[in-house]
């Protein structure tokens, strides 16, 4: 099929909910794909940060086509020998007692924002519960996620929004500002990714945590795009240095395959019983296969370092180039602010000569694989430097 083809296809058939890019892939291996036309690109998405293992990994492909051959669905009416080992080895490197299954980062917030208003109601005792999320935050699409993303450009077409969210300063004085009686956790992101690639500081954090367990609040961190290493880190909390009440994880948990995770700490395992929650799909044992492929690369310290070290050298590259103004970021999540131009029009030209990229705001935003290589790192680097040095390719 050629590109015109595929377009013309998708275009007739699927909702024009994307702006997409001239560009159809069919192909791949690690960092390195090609299209319907055989041009090869450098991806610095990794499929908005899915792709942890890059394209096409042996292992994990094998692992996913043994399960699949193997039984691909059982729903979860019965028990799942791969769902259990992954259940026991996500606890195990998160810190975390128990674990709920779904398929996306949204539906991982979905559960994350019911487990902290039965939490409110049960232990609490508070009716009708509020959460307080960041201002700049994203937490998904799904009306509860949508309502919870503190950016206002979000909300226009949808509303009413469903309630119970309040919108805070990343401060403790923001903070204070909106508790009330009836808070019972406070939800945000420690790196905000889709509000443009923004660390929060550190002592805010450890302030914020201290401040909670005072007050019986939780503390909901969505590392929907910042866990499973990549910050260097498997989840950026361990950066941080504090423990969290409840987690959100999805995107590169499986490697490429859909799942999405609540994780929440021993004393908070029994809040969701049976009934309250549940997920056709959650836990699929194929998905389940590939999600241990990524925990035995991805949980090994050396690992974690090798990230930590490409992190450290895409960001001196990046602050090497005379069209960037600032980097900021964590590992192999950065923000690369251009002196000159639109972020989304660099990123349009980046296509045309070879690599594809992510913009977040005022930021272009590099999310390569966790096993990007130097080779291609530096092949993508040179791309930008070039792009934005306005040299045709």
């Amino acid at each position: 099929m050629t590109f015109e083809a595929v377009k013309n296809k998708l275009d007739s058939y699927v909702m024009p909910t994307y702006s997409r890019f001239p560009v159809a892939l069919v192909s791949g291996k690690n960092a390195t794909a090609k299209d319907t036309e055989g041009k090869e690109y450098i991806d610095f998405t990794s499929g908005i940060g899915v792709n942890c293992l890059g394209y096409s990994d042996e292992k994990w492909a094998a692992a996913v086509a043994k399960q699949a051959a193997a039984i691909q669905h059982t729903s979860n009416l019965y028990y799942s020998p791969v769902q259990a080992e992954l259940a026991e080895k996500l606890c195990r490197i998160s810190g975390m007692g128990k674990i709920f299954f779904c398929n996306s980062g949204a539906e991982a917030n979905e559960c994350c924002i019911k487990l902290a208003r039965k939490y409110g109601e049960d232990v609490l005792g508070i009716k009708e519960p509020e959460i307080i999320t960041l201002k700049n935050s994203f937490h998904g699409r799904t009306v509860a996620t949508l309502a919870a993303t503190g950016q206002e450009m979000f909300h226009s077409m949808f509303l009413p929004l469903a309630g119970g969210f309040k919108y805070a300063d990343a401060s403790m004085e923001g903070i204070k500002s909106c508790v009330t009686g009836k808070t019972c956790a406070v939800m945000l992101e420690l790196i905000q990714g889709e509000g443009g690639v923004i660390p929060l500081d550190k002592l805010f954090v450890h302030e914020l945590r201290s401040f909670c367990t005072e007050n019986k609040i939780l503390i909901i961190i969505d590392e929907v795009q910042t866990g499973v290493g990549r910050t260097g880190a498997f989840y950026c909390y361990q950066n941080y240095g504090v423990q969290p009440d409840v987690v959100s994880s999805a995107k590169a948990l499986a490697g490429g395959l859909p799942m999405g995770a609540c994780l929440c700490s021993e004393r908070l395992g029994g809040i969701m019983g049976s009934g309250t929650h549940g997920s056709t799909f959650g836990g699929n044992p194929v998905a389940c296969a590939g999600a241990l492929a990524v925990l035995e690369r991805v949980s090994e310290p050396a690992f974690l370092k090798g990230v930590r070290s490409k992190g450290r050298y895409f960001a001196e590259r990046l602050r090497a180039m005379d069209g960037i103004s600032y980097v900021r970021g964590m590992g192999l999540m950065i923000g690369a602010k251009p002196k000159h131009g639109n972020p989304a029009e660099i990123a349009v030209k980046c296509a045309k000569n070879g690599l594809l990229i992510l913009t977040a705001k005022d930021v272009l935003r590099l999310l390569p694989p966790l096993t990007v290589t130097k080779q291609e790192a530096d092949r993508g680097l040179d791309i930008l430097e070039n792009t934005l040095s306005g040299k045709t390719m």
